[in-house]
């Protein structure tokens, strides 16, 4: 039997986009049962790695190395152990892992012990599904929409692991900033030229800010994280879509930030990620970064 074509795919897409649109929602339900894994995962993964390194390296010999835990020495990645309930270590099946039927289903609980499941990881396949099928509506049945639905995969990704842990991995930013890159090539969103200034550009607004504060206060304001997520963005939008995201992103930060400060009453000692802002920024000058500029420069003008 012959193997279709992409371009039969295309076609096909172009022909019945609803077809693809909920093509992408539902595998985006997976990828964001997948997600909820990643972001739990991924920070464990490094402090493992972390402490590991920091065992090897201020060891000076073998027989001084101290043991590392069984925890450590458990495989421990993306893909084992395999999940379990955190009340009682119940091996969750297949038939519980289906993205928010399961837990509808369930009831919220566990099958087992029936303790409540966090309404989060529904939330998160909720919310990846609806993101990426909303950028697919947007691009249409296009290179440039799968294009932007892995780069909502990501961004969803870094926007809990930041909000978690106040860490942007660079197993995620790093990937994203090369992918952007790569499709420059192809003019999927902007060309090479504006795509390689706009992660210079990026990468070193946030990483003069960074020093420029800290010789000011001698603290640091913000994580390398950032300065890498924003060269990424970068890459995606091209310089032109820098000022819109840091505009975006600063605008919200500074409003939530002072909501939290006054509803947490911690004062301006609270550290406050600024990865989710820019992730939310971002995704929305690569969808409208047209729009926005133009709006601007007619209320400017």
């Amino acid at each position: 039997m012959e193997i279709p074509s992409t371009e039969t795919f295309v076609i096909l897409f172009e022909l019945y986009p609803a077809f693809f649109y909920t093509l992408v929602f539902i595998v985006s339900l997976m990828v964001g049962s997948f997600l909820n894994v990643v972001i739990y995962r991924l920070p464990i993964m490094m402090e493992r790695s972390w402490q590991e390194e920091y065992q090897q390296y201020f060891s000076q010999s073998q027989e001084q190395m101290v043991s590392p835990s069984s925890d450590t020495q458990t495989t421990f990645n993306l893909m084992k152990p395999n999940s379990t309930c955190p009340s009682c270590g119940h091996r969750i099946r297949a038939w519980e892992n289906i993205p928010i039927l399961s837990y509808l289903f369930l009831n919220g609980k566990c099958a087992k012990c029936k303790v409540g499941i966090s309404i989060r990881y529904p939330l998160v396949e909720l919310f990846t599904a609806l993101a990426c099928t909303f950028a697919a509506i947007h691009f249409g049945p296009t290179a440039s929409a799968l294009w932007a639905v892995l780069f909502t995969y990501i961004l969803i990704a870094l926007l809990f692991i930041d909000l978690d842990k106040m860490l942007l991995p660079d197993q995620l930013t790093l990937p994203l900033l090369w992918i952007g890159l790569l499709i420059s090539t192809q003019g999927i969103f902007v060309d090479t030229t504006d795509a390689i200034i706009g992660a210079t550009a990026g990468y070193l607004s946030l990483w003069s800010v960074y020093w420029l504060f800290k010789l000011a206060t001698g603290k640091e304001g913000m994580g390398y994280g950032d300065f890498k997520l924003l060269a990424a963005l970068g890459a995606y939008t091209g310089w032109q879509g820098l000022p819109v995201v840091i505009l975006l992103s600063s605008f919200v930060g500074a409003i939530a930030g002072i909501l939290i400060m006054v509803l947490q009453n911690k004062g301006r000692s609270l550290a406050i990620p600024f990865g989710p802002y820019l992730a939310v920024a971002g995704w929305f000058t690569l969808l409208y970064k047209t729009e926005i500029i133009d709006a601007y420069l007619t209320w400017a003008l």
